[in-house]
């Protein structure tokens, strides 16, 4: 376990204090954490039509069910679902812009690996993280409505901005005592 905290006194300065080293492994932790959920997020992105046929089998939609003959939630799976077989079936090429999606869901992830291994310097990344995450709910409150997402969806797609946010003020958080604590250090 010494030569754990012994690396990260080396990535981050100089970790003499021991709470100053649980400070900066809780701070890991949940950056960790935050990362794998954009890595999770991307990869998702990729399959789709796949995941919607699973999500309708779990929600009891029934695979040949007509929108129309739904409602609420069921209604939305079973709308997005046939118009994500229409373009595979038509125009499979569509596909590629989420694609591009998860591509860019993996590259912001890999940009905090520069805070998860020097949090101070580098606390200018979780700010604007914060900025991404804020912008979520704008986007899905203006462009939710003129691409006809259901409002309840909108609100879906909002939680991700409010949910993101709440790891990287911790983390800032968590900067600020680390901050401290290496210049008591120096």
């Amino acid at each position: 376990m010494r030569s754990f905290f012994d690396s990260l006194g080396r990535m981050s300065g100089r970790l003499e204090d021991p709470s100053t080293a649980a400070v900066l492994l809780r701070y890991r932790l949940v950056l960790g954490v935050f990362i794998a959920g954009l890595i999770l997020s991307g990869v998702t992105a990729f399959p789709l039509l796949h995941e919607l046929e699973l999500l309708g089998q779990i929600l009891g939609v029934p695979a040949a069910a007509a929108p129309s003959s739904l409602n609420g939630l069921q209604l939305w799976i079973a709308t997005v679902r046939e118009g994500l077989r229409a373009v595979h079936a038509s125009y499979p090429w569509l596909a590629y812009g989420t694609d591009w999606l998860a591509f860019g869901h993996i590259i912001i992830a890999l940009f905090f690996i520069g805070p998860w291994r020097a949090p101070v310097p580098n606390a200018w990344v979780l700010k604007i993280g914060l900025v991404a995450c804020l912008g979520i709910i704008p986007l899905a409150f203006i462009c939710g409505p003129i691409r006809g997402i259901p409002f309840y969806w909108r609100l879906i797609d909002c939680s991700f901005g409010v949910f993101g946010a709440l790891p990287l003020l911790y983390c800032l958080h968590l900067t600020r005592q680390l901050r401290r604590g290496l210049s008591l250090n120096a």
